[in-house]
């Protein structure tokens, strides 16, 4: 178990409702506190550990109303095994360019982002982000973050993924890729990357956000098993059901 030192944040804050981007007629709320100070990172890792998420200079965690829908993950790395489907994957990008650099946006980047966003996530917020937009989202960080690009033999960028380290292991902030390479599998292939990444450090976790059973969006995160999940009583292996595609 990591021992984190007593640091607080000053004050945390509660959102306005809004509408939920995952379950239909649901209010989704968060809660967050800024993420500053020479104590970042110390806080930053803390508050990863009790399930916030990073977004910019903040971080936050469903506090919606009525709902525990959302369910911080985490991949224990030290016991992850290959699977077939898992060896398809790794195969099919074994030809990928990877290159880990500081968290500085691109146009070339950003053009991929609203490619990805205007496939996957037509009509969000996150759809209609503008080049500052997208730099403020990659490169406003107080804590050790970088880039990790992956690009085909010819040069072509594929897929990125925005990471926090953490004390125990590696954050996915926010990962994309192109959405006319569906056979390269490359959504979880990032993951799969990250997974190997951590072996290497021989971190102990690779934290994936919020997982929703009933979200058809957040299904791929159950195949990366063994998977924790945090409850009411600490971080638990999650049960699934075996044929979790």
């Amino acid at each position: 178990m990591t021992n984190y030192p007593v640091i607080a944040p000053n004050y945390f804050y509660r959102t306005g409702p809004m509408s939920c981007p995952y379950l239909p007629g649901r209010v989704e709320r968060n809660l967050f506190t800024e993420i500053k100070g020479p104590n970042a990172q110390e806080l930053h890792d803390r508050l990863a550990s009790a399930g916030f998420r990073r977004s910019q200079g903040i971080v936050y965690r469903p506090a919606c109303p009525g709902c525990r829908a959302c369910v911080p993950v985490r991949v224990e790395v030290r016991g992850y095994r290959h699977s077939r489907s898992s060896r398809r994957v790794m195969r099919a990008n074994a030809d990928l360019l990877i290159r880990e650099g500081r968290p500085n946006a691109t146009a070339e980047q950003h053009a991929l982002f609203a490619r990805y966003q205007r496939h996957r996530h037509s009509g969000s917020e996150m759809a209609a982000m503008s080049m500052a937009d997208y730099r403020a989202m990659v490169e406003e960080s107080t804590i050790d973050t970088w880039m990790v690009e992956f690009r085909s033999r010819l040069g072509c960028l594929v897929a990125c993924c925005l990471v926090d380290r953490l004390a125990d292991g590696l954050s996915a902030v926010y990962s994309f890729y192109a959405p006319d390479e569906e056979r390269r599998g490359l959504g979880n292939f990032v993951v799969l990357w990250l997974i190997e990444r951590a072996q290497r450090e021989d971190l102990s976790y690779v934290y994936l956000g919020y997982w929703i059973a009933a979200s058809d969006k957040m299904s791929y995160k159950a195949r990366f098993r063994p998977l924790q999940a945090l409850g009411a009583t600490g971080w638990a292996p999650l049960s699934l059901p075996e044929d979790v595609p």
